[in-house]
């Protein structure tokens, strides 16, 4: 079973903040997320491949913000 992170816990890896992860839902930008009722979700994984996205694109020289 996955495991699923809250947005505090996704803004803490992420060195960011849970606003900035809020406006990256409202631009559909950042790791993808869902909801169960009122709680916004993310799967680690697609955290982890946002994370190694990230780091491919800033190697070429473009960044992803």
């Amino acid at each position: 079973m996955s495991e699923y992170l809250t947005t505090r816990e996704v803004a803490e890896l992420l060195r960011t903040s849970e606003s900035t992860l809020r406006f990256w839902r409202h631009i559909d930008r950042g790791p993808n997320s869902f909801r169960i009722g009122k709680r916004v979700l993310y799967d680690r994984r697609d955290v982890e491949q946002f994370i190694e996205d990230a780091r491919a694109e800033g190697s070429s020289g473009r960044a992803l913000a």
